[in-house]
């Protein structure tokens, strides 16, 4: 009695091997049908895992916005607003060392690929609402009250000034940059003291 062909393939493996060739050919010139034969799989396999190529090159981006809505309402319950966002942003992008190449890769991809920057401007916007839901929350307002969105769209935009540092300085500590600059936003982007915290 066949119980059944095992998975061929995880998630994980699929980004890895997608992530490579887009590296390596470019996003535009991969197919799905690329990363499929890379694996060793029919496309309808990865489709289970991603609805699109789009979506390979952004991970598992439900699983990034979980970890940032627990990082917010667990990680700064007793500290002032921009301070439990700046503990909860950098928490959340805590990579083990071996996942940084790979994130290295989708965030140049991100960044600097017209075909997924539409499909960026979707995840920015679903970024900038788990923030802003946070702030209402510590506001006592409505999550589209200007407050939290502004509050959303700065720290959305400080973020990916961080990010885009980091990919150009690949000796930097993704971590230290992001506490920098989110101490920057809470300060107004009044200069700091060199080793004030």
């Amino acid at each position: 009695m066949s119980i059944g062909r095992p998975p061929s393939t995880t998630r994980e493996e699929i980004e890895g091997v997608a992530l490579d060739l887009f590296a390596a050919r470019g996003f535009e010139a991969t197919t799905v049908d690329d990363v499929a034969a890379a694996i060793g799989v029919g496309r309808r396999t990865l489709f289970r895992y991603f609805a699109s190529k789009n979506d390979i090159a952004w991970g598992d981006f439900d699983g990034v916005m979980a970890r940032l809505r627990t990082a917010l309402t667990e990680g700064g319950r007793d500290l002032p607003l921009m301070d439990a966002l700046r503990v909860g942003v950098v928490e959340s992008n805590g990579y083990p060392p071996e996942q940084l190449p790979g994130l290295r890769i989708r965030m140049t991809l991100i960044a600097r690929t017209p075909a997924l920057q539409a499909h960026s401007a979707l995840r920015y916007a679903e970024w900038r609402a788990v923030v802003a839901e946070w702030a209402a929350g510590r506001c006592g307002l409505a999550a589209d009250d200007l407050l939290p969105q502004a509050i959303a769209g700065a720290a959305l935009g400080v973020a990916m000034a961080t990010f885009g540092r980091w990919v150009d300085h690949p000796d930097e500590d993704l971590g230290e940059l992001l506490d920098a600059a989110f101490r920057a936003l809470a300060a107004g982007f009044a200069p700091i003291e060199p080793g004030r915290r």
